[in-house]
């Protein structure tokens, strides 16, 4: 019996030293270790810059093997706040993520909001990349310094379309700018689209002077010709796009938009760390690393507590910004 047992244990350990474990590690991207089931929820439309974030992040994460199936739906309205409705409303649901960013942020305040960004669960901040001020290919504006001295003769007839709303970077880059111009917020004569994709239609087709938006949203048709770029918001030129940054061409103003992804309130431990896991782990795939330099993003990944307290810096930030402006 004692030769029997001796016999056992040695066939036991000899079972595990030979055999690959079947339990899945912290490494796995097996189908076992997808979240099964998720969705990304948009809060705006079709086009836009969270729409185009959301569905690169998801084809990344396919490519990558890292998470298959995942549903991306749009639900849009009043500055992406009717999805953040929707999304503090899941409370629990460990099965659903938004894409959102700093257009968020100021639309709580600027749509008066009943519920804001703290009352959900931070997972990751993925990006960041500077806006554009562009105009189509028929405009009369050949430079920035054409545009500024029309803008400051006759301020409200020169219309700045954005895809956000008041509170969005779109919104507080043309703001940010009129105030460096020496025009005041209120001169200004901003028309609201939901998302970049709307837009788009109004500067190609001339319904606004020019349009600021992110430099993601418009690349291709940046290259095609058919938009004129005037001047990058961010600190530096943006390879393969031949403009100045708005401080080159004489406006005292540095502006950058950030995106990133939150969930429900109320998850359990294990679900947010996999949601937290998930968007880790697609950072450092090749797949989105590729994908950032087509789009002409920063990666900017900040993930859980980190992310968290960056939100409520921001929070602090935008309102402050929105109150100096008379905005808020």
């Amino acid at each position: 019996m004692r030769l029997r047992s001796a016999l056992a244990v040695v066939a036991a350990v000899l079972l595990v030293l030979l055999v690959p474990p079947l339990i899945s590690t912290g490494s796995d991207t097996s189908a076992e270790a997808q979240i099964r089931g998720l969705r990304m929820l948009v809060p705006n439309s079709p086009g836009g810059g969270y729409d185009i974030t959301a569905r690169t992040a998801v084809k990344a994460m396919d490519d990558a093997g890292l998470q298959s199936n995942v549903e991306v739906f749009n639900l849009p309205g009043a500055g992406g706040t009717v999805g953040l409705g929707r999304v503090v409303n899941e409370r629990g649901n460990g099965k659903l993520a938004m894409s959102m960013g700093l257009g968020v942020v100021g639309s709580v305040y600027t749509n008066h909001s009943p519920v804001s960004l703290q009352d959900t669960t931070p997972i990751a901040k993925l990006v960041e990349e500077p806006n554009v001020v562009v105009v189509g290919k028929d405009s009369p504006y050949h430079d920035l310094g054409q545009l500024i001295a029309d803008w400051k003769a006759r301020p409200g007839e020169v219309p700045v379309g954005g895809g956000s709303s008041p509170g969005g970077p779109d919104h507080l880059a043309p703001m940010l700018m009129a105030k460096a111009i020496g025009l005041s917020p209120k001169q200004v004569n901003y028309v609201q689209y939901d998302g970049g994709g709307e837009l788009l239609a109004s500067v190609l087709g001339g319904q606004v002077a020019f349009g600021v938006s992110g430099i993601g949203e418009y690349r291709d048709q940046i290259q095609a010709g058919e938009l004129r770029v005037l001047a990058v918001t961010g600190p530096e030129r943006i390879p393969g796009v031949n403009a100045p940054t708005l401080t080159e061409a004489g406006v005292d103003v540095t502006f950058t938009n950030w995106r990133g992804v939150v969930a429900p309130p109320g998850l359990s431990d294990l679900d947010r760390q996999k949601l937290v896991t998930l968007f880790d782990r697609l950072h450092d795939t090749p797949e989105w690393q590729d994908a950032m330099r087509r789009n002409g993003w920063t990666g900017a990944h900040q993930s859980g507590e980190e992310f968290g307290a960056f939100l409520r810096q921001e929070n602090e930030r935008v309102a402050s910004v929105l109150k100096e402006l008379g905005l808020a």
